[in-house]
């Protein structure tokens, strides 16, 4: 008896493509920022850790709205050129980048906080207190 085995042609003209990761633009001037996010939960709230290098306090911006937490930062670009100056090549990038992410329970604002130190936001964010569910009557 012969073995019969089927080939499908493309195995062999894909083999080996997809084995090491490709890497384009890495380190270019067009490289998005991140937001590295760290979020830790303890009985009284969540403690969120966000790295966001090179931005300024002023232009960070976080959204609470019941257990949705939402980041956002923008990086400017200030122009310093004098005069018979040309900027050959620049590695900075100047955009938006914004996180959002949902906790398991409602946030209380008015007992959370952030500080920002360091390229580093920090927020501690206290949960609200559980609603006890009512029984209605019925008149």
């Amino acid at each position: 008896m012969s073995n019969l085995t089927r080939r499908d042609p493309f195995d062999d003209l894909f083999r080996g493509f997809f084995v090491r990761p490709v890497d384009i633009g890495a380190g270019t001037a067009t490289e998005a920022p991140q937001m590295r996010v760290d979020v830790k939960e303890d009985d009284a709230g969540y403690q969120v850790h966000a790295e966001l290098p090179g931005i300024r306090k002023e232009d960070i911006h976080v959204h609470i709205d019941g257990p949705v937490v939402s980041i956002s930062a923008e990086r400017k670009q200030e122009k310093d050129v004098k005069e018979g100056e040309r900027v050959l090549r620049t590695e900075r990038y100047f955009g938006k980048v914004s996180r959002s992410f949902q906790l398991g329970q409602e946030i209380d604002e008015g007992r959370s906080s952030a500080r920002f130190e360091n390229g580093v936001l920090e927020l501690t964010l206290a949960k609200k207190a559980a609603a006890q569910a009512r029984r209605l009557t019925i008149d």
